[in-house]
């Protein structure tokens, strides 16, 4: 049996070497389902490197240890919805029309992706401890944060927006409409049915978050300031 499992571990290696990249890759989508579905605490490296037909050794050898790899996931989980956004181009199109766009985008993002939004629920049960030890992190959610500036400055500039909008805040309600859509679907449907967890459904949802931010950052009635 151990020499069965020396000679796997051996063709692992092989395999590793000649596509180091793609071994990371497969390990990390694989730990990015386990540690949404059962958490840091709960989540197996057994299991990940069985589903991934790699080893333990492999897996520690890449990210260090299990914390290492749990961080590795987070950043990988915010670098794709960020890259996400950065492919939008918003820059080449008009204040309204971006910002519609970026709002559905973080909406449909999510609800795609909820294993993104239980790592994000996960974090804040660790307090956001690893996520502090992430420089990543915090450099791609500031590249997020400057790009909804920018959206709501050429708004404003074109007499579109109104003035004294914070990008922080606005950043933080396009999430907080997106986040709960996903982190309570459960329970929202026990208690009142699933007709907005539709297809039909979670696309009117989609659109009435893009309308209601429009709703809030426009000049009223055309008086700036309003």
């Amino acid at each position: 049996m151990k020499q069965v499992a020396a000679t796997r571990e051996k063709k692992q290696a092989r395999q590793a070497k000649r596509d180091p990249e793609g071994v990371r890759r497969d390990i990390l989508a694989v730990a990015m389902e386990e540690f949404s579905q059962n958490g840091l605490s709960g989540a197996r490296i057994d299991e990940i490197a069985a589903r991934t037909r790699t080893s333990k050794r492999m897996i520690y050898y890449y990210f260090g240890d299990k914390e290492g790899l749990y961080q590795r996931v987070l950043e990988e989980a915010y670098a794709k919805v960020r890259g996400g956004e950065s492919e939008l181009e918003l820059e080449g199109l008009d204040p309204v029309a971006a910002l519609v766009k970026l709002c559905r985008y973080t909406f449909d993002h999510h609800r795609r992706n909820p294993s993104f939004i239980r790592m994000v629920m996960i974090e804040n049960i660790h307090h956001g401890r690893h996520m502090q030890l992430s420089e990543n992190i915090r450099g791609l959610n500031r590249l997020a944060i400057e790009a909804l500036e920018a959206v709501l400055k050429r708004g404003q500039e074109a007499g579109l927006f109104r003035e004294g909008l914070n990008p922080l805040e606005l950043h933080w309600q396009i999430s907080a409409l997106s986040f709960f859509n996903v982190s309570n679907a459960a329970t929202f449907s026990f208690l009142f049915g699933n007709a907005l967890f539709t297809p039909d459904g979670q696309e009117t949802l989609s659109g009435h978050v893009a309308d209601m931010v429009l709703r809030y950052v426009k000049v009223e009635h055309g008086r700036p300031g309003a």
